[in-house]
């Protein structure tokens, strides 16, 4: 009989996980998210400023797999995982497997602050990036008809806290739109002095994890963009109106976008002593959770402890780590129905980059190299391009940024706001 793989999360890992065992004759599998489409995170912040569509960073799963005969989709949420019977739990339903694998991503982490949890603007899931576009747009709809002049400034104040690639790209689009958008559309804030973008951090640098070589760059473009960067600013508070900083500083604004941190899941049946830092599983060199025989867990929601010299610490929450232990994983899987040695993890670090702005990136190779500017931001178009999980979706996406390089517009602002109906 065949062998039922569980799969819950259908990003960068479960996805690999899935197309690598497609049409295999040892297993069946079921993938279950709680959305009915996979979507490519990195680009969330050009769907939330309306440079890109919904639809260009997503595709429905159905359609992504329906030639492979062996797979199924679930539409749900996971409750609940009863190891001792090979069962789980689901908000609409149960399944039982023989191999159980988590790759549910991450989620925002609010670090215990509740109020920042409650009134600031998170980056982190598609439904987040609509929501953020339909906010900024109807806030900069409401500033031009106040006639309160410190109102209409908290309107149009952007604060991103996070220091990351997504708080350097929000940060780089925003002043970007401030010069050219928001003064070429809206006549009523003609008078009004500028849009002001502050791009804070807990950290004394931007992109930690980057060379100085692209710190230092970037942190010069984004003050030519417009953009104030404030190092070493913990954010402790903010209640919709003022965002208050470890030093007693703050900041006037009604837009707080949180990019500042991530963390794994608790899943329920799993014990707490199975749980790392930032709530990550700890697994074996083979993706197998600590203390579990048949259960797994690939991506950003494990952590695999001082298994490389290289990250003691845990690799990186990264796309190409998701990637990597996806397919690894799915050759281990077949490697024990063959009866033949398993594959230890090794991550291949491709390197790292971040863009900026318009014909502004930067970029770190593996072996010391660097690039910046134009050459590394066309590097960037190129591995976010072919990132993308089908044709369409890249020739959609490559046609809207040609569109906003050469008319430095794009026409996808549009204030939508379905209601709720399930």
């Amino acid at each position: 009989m065949k062998k039922h793989i569980v799969i819950i999360g259908g990003g960068f890992a479960g996805i690999n996980l899935a197309n690598s065992l497609a049409n295999n004759k040892y297993f069946t599998i079921t993938l279950v998210d709680k959305n009915n489409y996979h979507f490519f995170p990195p680009l969330i912040y050009q769907v939330a400023t309306g440079f890109l569509e919904p639809s260009s960073i997503s595709y429905p799963f159905r359609k992504l797999l329906k030639e492979n005969k062996n797979i199924r989709f679930w539409l749900g949420e996971f409750s609940e995982v009863l190891p001792s019977e090979n069962k789980i739990k689901l908000s609409n339903g149960e399944l039982a497997y023989d191999y159980l694998v988590f790759a549910t991503g991450t989620e925002s982490n609010y670090f215990g602050m509740e109020n920042v949890k409650k009134n600031a603007i998170p980056m982190k899931t598609l439904d987040d990036a609509l929501n953020m576009r339909n906010i900024l747009l109807q806030r900069i709809e409401k500033a031009t008809v106040t006639k309160n002049k410190a109102e209409k400034k908290r309107l149009l104040t952007m604060v991103v806290a996070g220091g990351g690639p997504t708080g350097v790209e929000v940060s780089g689009m925003f002043a970007e739109m401030s010069k050219t958008i928001i003064r070429n559309e809206y006549p009523e804030l003609s008078h009004f002095r500028k849009t002001e973008i502050y791009l804070v951090d807990g950290g004394d640098r931007l992109l930690a994890p980057m060379s100085e070589k692209s710190q230092k760059y970037t942190l010069e473009s984004l003050k030519q963009l417009g953009v104030e960067v404030k190092l070493n600013m913990q954010v402790v508070d903010y209640d919709g109106n003022v965002v208050t900083f470890k030093d007693g500083t703050y900041i006037k604004t009604k837009n707080l976008i949180w990019a500042a941190g991530v963390s794994a899941m608790i899943f329920e049946g799993i014990p707490k002593e199975c749980y790392g830092r930032a709530k990550r599983l700890i697994v074996d060199e083979f993706n197998k959770i600590k203390g579990t025989d048949n259960i797994y867990a690939i991506g950003d929601t494990c952590i695999m402890e001082n298994t490389d010299i290289k990250f003691p610490h845990g690799h990186p929450q990264v796309a190409q780590v998701a990637i990597q232990q996806g397919k690894n994983l799915a050759h281990n899987l077949n490697n024990l129905q063959l009866n033949k040695l398993l594959q230890t993890f090794h991550y291949k670090d491709k390197g790292s980059m971040a863009i900026i702005g318009r014909a502004k990136a930067v970029a770190d190779i593996p072996g010391n190299t660097h690039f910046n500017g134009f050459f590394a931001w066309m590097m960037w178009l190129f591995v976010h391009i072919m990132s993308l999980v089908n044709y369409r979706n890249r020739l959609k996406t490559l046609y809207n940024w040609a569109i906003a390089y050469f008319t430095k517009d794009q026409s996808l602002r549009i204030i939508v706001r379905p209601k709720d109906t399930v």
